[in-house]
C-alpha cells in the first residue's frame, strides 16, 4: 500500500498519441479515453513506462543527496523488467493522467484553456488523496465563503479574465459556439494558483469553465485528426490499404497523475541499495526524492516519436 501520493502536471508541448489501438469509429487509431465520461487520458501502464524509460536513459548522472542513477535504483523503484526468481513489484506506481486544462480555439486571445465543474471536483479529490487533512487544496482553490474550507469549486460558465477574451457583451466564441460568461473569484484565483504552480503565465488570462456536457463535447470533437498514408517506393504512388487516421490530444493540454510511493518490496535489507535507511519513513522519503528529482523536465510520452510527437514538460508540485 502506498504511503506518499505526489501530485504532478504533464503539459503537452507537441501532439500527443496515447493509442487505444484499432477502432470500429470513424478514427482508425484513437486516442485513449475514459469509458463513463469519454475524457482523454494517459494509461497509467504507458505512463510509468514512459517515466521508467527516462530514468534510463539518466543513468550515470549525479542527483542531490543521492549519488549516481544505476540500473539496480531503477530496478528497486521501477520494479525489474525481467522475470526473476526474486523478482519484486516497483516500489513507485502511478494512477492514470487524467485531463485538467483543453485548449480551444478562440475567437479573442487565439485560444483558452477549457475545463468543467466535474473535471475540477475530481482533481479536489485526487489532492485529498495526496492530503487527506486537505492542506494540498490551498495550493489551487479559493476559500469557501465562509472562509474556513477548502475548496471554492469554479462555476460553469465562468473566466478568469474576461476583458483577454470577451467578444462583445460578456460573451465570448469558442470555435464558432456564443458563450455568456462572468469573471469570478473563484476561477480568477484557481488560475492564478495553477499558473504559479505550472509556470505559465497565460494560464491567468485564459481559464473557461464550460458546463460538464459542453467540455465533453469539445473534448470529443477537438481533438487533432491527421490521415496518414504510405508511398510504394518503386510506384511512387500510394500503397492500396495504407490510408489511415489517426488522432492526436492537441499541444497545451495539461494533464495531472498522482506518484504512488511504497516501502520498497524487498525484505533483504542489504538489496535495498542506495535507498536503505533506518526507518521506513526514511526509506520512503529516498524514494519519492529520487522520483522528484530524477524526473526530467522534457519527456516523451506515447506513439511517433521520430515523428516529433508526444514531448511534454513535467512538472511536480512542490513540497
Amino acid at each position: 500500500m502506498y504511503k506518499i501520493a505526489k501530485p504532478f502536471f504533464i503539459w503537452v508541448q507537441t501532439p500527443l498519441h496515447a493509442g487505444s489501438g484499432n477502432d470500429l469509429g470513424i478514427i482508425d487509431l484513437p486516442i485513449q479515453r475514459e469509458k463513463h465520461t469519454s475524457y482523454p487520458k494517459i494509461e497509467a501502464s504507458g505512463l510509468k513506462g514512459s517515466i521508467r524509460e527516462s530514468f534510463e536513459e539518466q543513468k550515470g548522472k549525479e542527483l542531490d543527496g543521492f549519488g549516481k542513477i544505476d540500473q539496480e535504483s531503477i530496478d528497486l523503484v521501477f520494479g525489474p523488467e525481467n522475470a526473476r526468481s526474486d523478482g519484486h513489484a516497483g516500489a513507485l506506481g502511478f494512477s492514470d493522467a487524467r485531463l485538467l486544462l483543453f485548449p480551444v480555439k478562440s475567437m479573442k486571445g487565439v485560444f483558452v484553456w477549457v475545463t468543467c465543474p466535474q473535471v475540477l471536483k475530481r482533481f479536489e479529490r485526487d489532492l485529498k488523496i495526496c492530503a487527506p487533512d486537505g492542506s494540498m487544496l490551498t495550493r489551487f482553490f479559493a476559500k469557501k465563503d465562509d472562509n474556513k474550507s477548502y475548496a471554492n469549486i469554479p462555476d460553469e460558465l465562468t473566466v478568469s479574465n474576461l476583458s483577454e477574451i470577451e467578444v462583445k457583451d460578456r460573451k465570448i466564441v469558442l470555435e464558432e459556439y456564443a458563450f455568456p460568461v462572468t469573471e469570478t473569484r473563484s476561477t480568477m484565483e484557481f488560475a492564478n494558483k495553477l499558473s504559479a504552480e505550472l509556470g505559465i503565465e497565460e494560464i491567468k488570462r485564459k481559464v473557461v469553465v464550460l458546463p460538464n456536457e459542453t467540455f465533453r463535447d469539445f473534448v470529443q470533437l477537438s481533438t487533432e485528426v491527421i490521415t496518414r498514408t504510405k508511398i510504394d517506393s518503386e510506384s511512387g504512388t500510394v500503397k492500396d490499404g495504407s490510408l489511415f487516421t489517426e488522432e492526436y490530444l492537441p499541444s497545451e493540454s495539461i494533464l495531472y497523475s498522482l506518484a504512488l510511493v511504497s516501502p520498497l518490496f524487498v525484505e533483504n535489507e542489504a538489496k535495498k541499495g542506495k535507498f536503505k535507511a533506518e526507518s521506513t519513513e526514511g526509506e520512503i522519503q529516498k524514494i519519492k526524492d529520487f522520483f522528484v528529482n530524477g524526473l526530467p523536465e522534457v519527456m516523451q510520452i506515447g506513439g511517433n516519436a521520430t515523428l516529433g510527437k508526444g514531448i511534454v514538460m513535467m512538472k511536480v508540485v512542490s513540497g
